[in-house]
């Protein structure tokens, strides 16, 4: 599939299909290697000139941002289906495969009539395709917000001792809890552990003989138990953190550690049912936006033509996708078959009175012109 496409129209001074047959061959001949398509457009409803130039000055913005939010939803499917390892789905519309939705490109009259004032399909598009981008922003908010929950529960259990999660690395054996003793558990540098060892006893009165006891240890922290009377608690805290030990704040509760892994398994059920919900909205919405843009495109080659070679419609709009060495020729070829007596065209915008590029690219050309970027 080629990521990018050229939307291009050229003024018609003899019959469509002879224009047509002239550019086929002239491609096939010269730069065999662009695909060439038809771009088949309807005759819309034209307005009044001043109409038609109010639209054209917001066309280029509102395609900004209808692309915009096209690829804003390719890249978070390919975000979810990343996190997920799958393999990439085919983008599609309504099953069409959408390089092949635009290069065989037909007119929705149901959804957009064309009798129906450009204006209205212009702003119908924009109204639709900022809804879906507010719905995405509203379910991409609530899938992060479980992620997060999720992230900051794992940085909990896999983080170093000093802020880590400990009630799955501590036992109910390993914690005596009465009227008058209490096990308090301590985070003791790595290589500070004989000084833990050889002090711990002396840190307050009334500490348990050779109750310290090692839980766990990490690349920085190892976890040690000390068992003392309960009334000198707050003193053993206060020495402990004089002498670079910290004793953290831990009270084992079975019911506390069970409610811990059923929140944890009700978010990661929570994040699979969302990202699945989300991956699949993606998919459709992607395909609504792109109808829409390809929809936007084909009323943008209408208007910049109706504009740059008159009334009545008379003009041959195509698409093609010529690769990056091939442009230059193809370009050629393109202004070769163009009568440029018949087109409004100006070398530069001091010729033009500011009215160059027309088309919409940066540069200028005796046609209408503007790049489609898929990806």
């Amino acid at each position: 599939m080629a990521s990018r496409y050229w939307a291009v129209s050229l003024p018609v001074q003899m019959s469509g299909s002879s224009l047509w047959n002239r550019l086929q061959e002239a491609i096939s001949k010269h730069s065999f290697d662009t695909p060439l398509y038809r771009f088949n457009i309807p005759n819309l409803r034209v307005g009044t000139l001043d109409s038609l130039l109010s639209l054209s000055d917001d066309l280029l913005k509102s395609n900004s941002f209808v692309e915009g939010v096209s690829h804003k939803i390719r890249r978070q499917i390919e975000e979810l289906e990343r996190v997920t390892g799958t393999e990439n789905g085919a983008l599609t519309v309504d099953g069409v495969p959408v390089d092949s939705y635009l290069t065989r490109f037909v007119w929705d009259e149901a959804k957009y009539p064309t009798m129906s004032p450009l204006r209205e399909i212009v702003d119908g598009i924009h109204h639709q395709v900022a809804k879906i981008e507010d719905d995405l922003k509203v379910r991409v908010a609530e899938y992060s917000n479980v992620r997060s929950q999720l992230n900051a529960i794992n940085r909990k259990q896999s983080g170093s001792l000093a802020v880590r999660d400990l009630s799955n690395l501590v036992k109910p054996e390993d914690v005596i809890t009465s009227e008058h003793l209490v096990t308090l558990l301590a985070i003791v540098p790595k290589f500070s552990q004989k000084d833990w060892l050889s002090s711990y006893e002396t840190l307050a009165n009334y500490v348990v003989p050779r109750s310290s006891k090692k839980l766990h240890e990490d690349n920085e922290y190892a976890l040690y138990t000390v068992t003392l009377f309960r009334r000198v608690a707050d003193n053993f805290r206060t020495s402990a953190r004089e002498k670079g030990f910290q004793i953290r704040d831990f009270e084992y509760s079975p019911e506390a550690q069970e409610g811990r892994k059923k929140e944890l398994e009700k978010l990661m059920q929570d994040q699979e049912t969302l990202r699945g919900s989300l991956l699949r909205w993606c998919y459709t919405s992607y395909g609504e936006v792109f109808s829409s843009w390809m929809h936007f495109c084909a009323v943008r080659v209408f208007t910049e033509s109706i504009l740059r070679y008159g009334l009545p419609p008379s003009f041959l709009a195509a698409v093609l996708a010529p690769s990056v060495k091939s442009e230059k020729k193809v370009r050629s070829i393109i202004e070769g078959l163009c009568d440029s007596t018949n087109s409004t065209y100006w070398k530069s915008e001091e010729d033009s009175g500011g009215m160059a590029g027309l088309g919409g690219d940066a540069d200028t050309h005796p046609y209408v012109s503007f790049t489609i970027n898929l990806i």
